[in-house]
């Protein structure tokens, strides 16, 4: 086992293959990386689905960075879910190897696992990169066997454990400089005259999907915060990703005309988010790109502990009732204590981070 650093990093590879807000989370120790080594090559290995969080649609996935490829220099792209469906077949097979043989035609010098799964850490090897950086402490534990440099994760957000990993290889332990995100100018100009053909540019984000049952507040309340905010002069949008039609019709139809729902691919949210005063939502992929565009956001907690997942270094205000158990256990039920959550508290925080937009979370 290779376990020697490399002396001047010029080709370095991150691997986080999903979800939305993980992705998300793992963008600050990826500009850390950067900022440590701004002349390297470096790679990311993601799933498909996420690919418009690093590369806007249209932009070379490889090639000199520009503002739609801001951060990485070569997107490496795999299709796990579907590869697993016909992993047999020819056109499956000619798939992965092209990615691998992408992937290892960089020469790696070191990988970074950030995700900490079995998967991941294969992947991580798979690319022959020798040194492989990965957490000591992983969420599937045999993903260690595949590092060959294991790093105590230190921090209670996940935002600053993906940075002590990183920080163990740059040495520098400074903030870095605030992410980046895809910039499409043909969706930008397209977001704006959407907008403003619905009569929507002093604008808010309300967001009632999640993951799972026990992350949502009910989306009847969503809409009766818009109302609220329509009285403040913001107009709501009703964000929904697939599989969220009805929670989204439903915070529209209580809005009472305050609000309208519309779905929007990645690029286009991203562009949308870019726009917004406001963002009120659970613990959720759309929250935390909010949070990294440094968009004010109120945040509406249940099982899942803000702590480690809430808004990072943003104006934001966080509210948990105590009386919610901390679990990743994905109950279709509402969490509880999130039903004590009331309407007039969610209306309250937004206008504090309306008048004072420096407010932190708490």
């Amino acid at each position: 086992m290779i376990d020697s650093q490399p002396r001047e990093i010029e080709r370095l590879l991150i691997v986080r293959l999903s979800a939305m807000g993980d992705v998300i989370h793992t963008l600050p120790a990826a500009q850390a990386l950067r900022d440590a080594f701004p002349d390297a090559v470096i790679g990311w290995l993601v799933e498909e689905r996420w690919t418009e969080l690093l590369c806007a649609p249209g932009t070379p996935r490889r090639g000199p960075r520009s503002p739609g490829r801001p951060l990485v220099d070569w997107v490496h792209v795999v299709r796990l879910t579907g590869w697993r469906k016909s992993l047999f077949q020819m056109p499956t097979l000619e798939q992965i190897a092209r990615v691998w043989n992408d992937v290892r035609s960089v020469n790696y010098q070191v990988a970074v696992d950030l995700q900490g799964a079995i998967r991941s850490a294969i992947l991580a090897r798979m690319s022959r990169a020798p040194v492989i950086y990965g957490a000591r402490q992983t969420r599937e534990s045999p993903a260690t066997l595949f590092y060959t440099r294991q790093e105590i994760a230190r921090g209670v957000h996940v935002i600053e454990q993906n940075l002590s990993l990183v920080q163990a290889l740059t040495g520098n332990r400074s903030h870095p400089d605030p992410v980046q995100l895809p910039r499409d100018l043909a969706t930008e100009q397209r977001i704006h005259e959407r907008l403003a053909e619905a009569g929507l540019e002093n604008l808010a984000i309300i967001n009632p999907g999640a993951g799972w049952g026990a992350k949502r507040w009910p989306a009847q309340r969503y809409g009766a915060v818009a109302r609220a905010l329509a009285c403040c002069g913001l107009r709501s949008i009703v964000n929904y990703g697939p599989g969220e039609d009805k929670l989204a019709h439903e915070a529209e139809q209580a809005s009472q005309g305050a609000a309208k729902a519309f779905a929007f691919s990645l690029t286009e949210l991203i562009a949308l988010t870019r726009r917004a005063k406001l963002f009120i939502g659970g613990d959720t992929g759309p929250l935390h790109l909010a949070a990294a565009l440094q968009v004010p956001t109120v945040a509406i907690f249940g099982p899942t502990d803000p702590a480690r997942n809430g808004p990072y270094r943003t104006p934001s205000i966080v509210l948990r009732n105590p009386a919610s158990p901390t679990s990743h256990t994905r109950r279709t039920q509402p969490d509880e204590g999130m039903l004590e959550i009331t309407v007039e508290a969610v209306v309250d925080a937004a206008r504090r981070l309306l008048t004072r937009p420096e407010a932190s979370h708490g």
